[in-house]
């Protein structure tokens, strides 16, 4: 039994000190994968320098949504001269994010359906991060695919720690995409429990988002790779099945979407 924890951000100088202690622990609670985001140009370079250290580590190349300013341009053009020459599992992390600011709600629909290009004419699956812009990341994942007509299978990916409704998360499945949970489902009165619940187990990918969202007991405290099994074991208790089956159906999807 092992597991893929499909979304942290090791590189981060959270983990500056203690680096290495936090692999091993990883490795120890069976986390086999662990897939790094790109968040901006200055993140490109300690990710790179982290995946060239162990082999359980895939890269992502993206410009997350927070990035976006008057410059995004250039910063797509340079990471887009990267695209072919980093062996990438993922377009990510990218997305809408219109939680804090809208000033560059315009920018970021551009620079969000750019990103979705570059992983449709790859082959690679996108890693999408929302907050308040379900609406405007539907209306551009939709016109897209109508504007590439007889592609079926258009999408694939994930949208990763998931903070919507029902609704929402179905309309993500049939678009292609998976649901990544982490830690917030293990918070008390947590509506993503009610999501996980609804959802086939085929449907969900595990993930920490870590530093951030630690799980319960660790909540509040900096999170890590190493606390996968508990967001898997919240889970087999929502959905009544082991620990192991969550491992398995989850390590599959992974490893199926990611080409890992």
């Amino acid at each position: 039994m092992y597991f893929v924890d499909t979304h942290s951000h090791l590189y981060s100088e959270e983990f500056s000190e203690d680096i290495s202690d936090a692999i091993i622990r990883a490795k120890d609670s069976n986390v086999n994968k662990i897939l790094l985001p790109n968040i901006d140009l200055l993140s490109i370079e300690p990710m790179i320098e982290l995946c060239k250290t162990d082999n359980m580590f895939s890269p992502m190349l993206g410009l997350h949504p927070t990035s976006i300013d008057n410059s995004f341009e250039d910063k797509l053009n340079r990471i887009e001269l990267l695209l072919d020459k980093v062996n990438i599992c993922a377009i990510g992390e990218i997305g809408i994010d219109l939680y804090w600011d809208r000033t560059y709600i315009n920018e970021q629909i551009i620079a969000f359906e750019r990103q979705v290009q570059w992983a449709f004419e790859r082959d690679l699956p996108l890693v999408i991060h929302i907050r308040k812009g379900f609406d405007e990341v539907f209306k551009s994942l939709i016109g897209l695919q109508n504007k590439i007509k007889g592609n079926n299978h258009l999408f694939k990916g994930v949208f990763h720690c998931f903070s919507g409704d029902l609704n929402q998360a179905k309309k993500i499945i049939e678009l292609g995409f998976m649901i990544g949970i982490g830690g917030v489902v293990t918070f008390k009165n947590s509506k993503i429990a009610e999501i996980v619940e609804a959802i086939d187990i085929d449907n969900i990918l595990l993930e920490t988002d870590s530093p951030y969202l630690a799980p319960i007991p660790y909540r509040g405290k900096r999170n890590e790779s190493s606390y996968i099994p508990l967001i898997a074991q919240k889970i087999s208790e929502i959905k009544n099945i082991s620990l192991e089956e969550v491992a398995f159906h989850t390590t599959k999807s992974a490893e199926e979407l990611f080409s890992i």
